[in-house]
């Protein structure tokens, strides 16, 4: 079950990322540029999430 534990390891980034963004908003001196660079980099990690969940599923199948 590779495909599960590279799963596991994405949703763990993707809470740590999650976190580090809801901590640079409470901060009102954030760079706007570094909260954009957070999104950024969640959606890249949200995306390799449904495609592996995608891949698995149709390998379920």
């Amino acid at each position: 079950m590779a495909i599960q534990a590279h799963l596991v390891e994405l949703e763990r980034k993707h809470k740590i990322l999650e976190n580090e963004l809801h901590e640079a908003l409470l901060h009102l001196s954030t760079d706007d540029l570094e909260i954009a660079e957070l999104k950024r980099r969640k959606l890249m990690v949200k995306d390799q999430i449904e495609r592996l969940k995608s891949q698995s599923d149709e390998t379920l199948h």
